[in-house]
């Protein structure tokens, strides 16, 4: 059944929203492969910083010091090739490597290399966004705003395939079970990675992070896309799977 049997003729909000999100993540990632490859050769050298921190914006950041070869965080920067400033990139590509820097571990080792620069994100990051773009399209292509987010998350799948789960009332279970499938394998190759001698290899965080990615992009459009006022406040108008209908508590 397509979506548009669903009761809803115009769906060009979802088409817009998911398209925002598909060129923002995907844009970001095509520019992650542009930057190394427009950079001077061997202008980023062997990079190891810590997620969620600035560690390479200066010649005096915390990632350009000798940090030690045996600790968890960082490495002797200066037997990996030198100091390396985001900020002295031209503005493009100065953010590139600056939101690299600020979400990324940007560890050498797990981030492959492009005209001998390092990219901007660890191949974990480049599953994810590649993700986050084909979850933004996948509910593009087929996602309804349907009042609540859990039921617009849904509403990619026909309406014949989500009954049985509407006249058990298991529309949370199914969206968390949905997550949680995407999100178990990056989980479980990252921690186990994490607190064990396991270690992962790059085509697999590519594919750990692909698969979160998708329902990260998936989730978020959803939730961007559901609002009560295109149905004039009315949860009674919103059509279901199964004559389900809203009520308002």
């Amino acid at each position: 059944m397509s979506p548009l049997a669903n009761g809803l003729s115009d769906r060009t909000r979802e088409m817009s929203v998911s398209k925002v999100v598909a060129a923002i993540t995907g844009g970001y990632l095509l520019l992650c492969f542009i930057a190394p490859g427009m950079i001077l050769e061997g202008t980023v050298p062997e990079l190891s910083g810590r997620a969620n921190a600035m560690d390479y914006a200066t010649d005096g950041s915390w990632g350009n010091q000798d940090n030690g070869e045996d600790s968890s965080l960082g490495h002797n920067q200066s037997a990996h090739g030198g100091t390396f400033s985001w900020t002295e990139l031209n503005p493009v590509w100065a953010f590139v490597y600056g939101f690299g820097d600020l979400n990324c571990h940007q560890k050498h080792e797990r981030s492959w290399e492009i005209n001998g620069n390092q990219m901007p994100v660890c191949t974990r990051d480049i599953g994810i966004f590649l993700g986050l773009a084909i979850g933004a399209a996948l509910f593009g292509w087929r996602g309804l705003n349907r009042w609540t987010i859990r039921d617009s998350f849904l509403s990619v799948f026909s309406d014949d395939r989500l009954e049985s789960i509407y006249l058990d009332d298991r529309r949370m279970l199914a969206v968390l079970a949905i997550i949680g499938i995407g999100l178990a394998p990056m989980a479980v190759d990252g921690f186990t990675q994490m607190f064990t001698l396991y270690e992962s290899n790059n085509p697999l965080r590519v594919i750990t992070g692909l698969a979160a990615g998708i329902v990260l992009g998936w989730w978020f459009s959803a939730a961007l896309c559901a609002r009560t006022k295109y149905f004039d406040d009315d949860p009674a108008s919103v059509l279901l799977p199964a004559n389900a209908r809203l009520i308002m508590k």
